[in-house]
């Protein structure tokens, strides 16, 4: 007997009743993925963080009337595992890169294809961002021309980074997970674990997010075409 299918734990925050039935009932009806939850606010949502363990948090930017910009960091911190999916109806190219500077992995329009959306959790959940080309390039332009001065220092850093950090890095900027990293570079999860701890403290970056763009910044990866 074949084991279950691991399903993608999701907790949907929007305020109204009609669009997280209607999402759920999408979502569910594919193989793989299932809502745990859903919150109308911010309270309710952090609230079932505490209680419910979910990989991907679907956020709806316009919550209650105001944008749910600030809320991104919040759940970043709260729901350490969990990766959060920007759900919009505004196409302003600012917000979305605003999303993505906080946090969020992914934005998808509300006017989007069911299946766009669909994809859209799945890349997001293997690690992967789901972010337009126009935003994906703002963010890199952003990263390369901070601290203009301080190239060297960024030189000084990459050059601390070992071969197999460098494997490492080019399969997480490839969407891997750590059990695929581990079976493509035969070592062991805990052993990519740690490399991505080393990495994560050499380079300054705290995620996998800042991982793949910094990686796309300074060449260390390519970007998808």
């Amino acid at each position: 007997m074949e084991p279950a299918p691991i399903k993608i734990r999701i907790l949907m925050v929007d305020d109204q009743l009609v669009v997280r039935e209607g999402l759920r009932m999408l979502i569910e009806n594919h193989p793989g993925i299932k809502v745990v939850a859903m919150a109308s606010n911010r309270s309710e949502a952090l609230e079932i963080i505490a209680r419910e363990p979910c990989d991907l948090i679907i956020l709806d930017l316009e919550l209650g009337g105001y944008s749910a910009l600030s809320f991104i960091s919040q759940l970043r911190e709260t729901a350490k595992s969990a990766r959060v999916l920007v759900l919009t109806g505004s196409r302003d190219p600012d917000t979305h890169q605003k999303a993505a500077q906080l946090g969020a992995m992914g934005v998808v329009l509300k006017e989007d294809a069911a299946d766009r959306l669909l994809k859209a959790i799945e890349k997001v959940y293997l690690g992967e961002a789901w972010l337009d080309r126009l935003t994906l390039g703002n963010l890199l332009w952003q990263m390369s021309n901070q601290d203009k001065d301080s190239v060297d220092p960024r030189a000084k850093k990459i050059s601390t980074l070992t071969d197999r950090e460098r494997q490492v890095i080019a399969l997480i900027a490839e969407g891997l997970k750590n059990r695929q990293i581990a079976e493509r570079l035969f070592i062991s999860p805990t052993t990519v674990t740690h490399h991505l701890s080393s990495i994560y403290s050499k380079l300054g970056v705290s995620d996998r997010l800042e991982l793949v763009i910094y990686a796309f910044a300074n060449k260390l990866a390519k970007m998808p075409e």
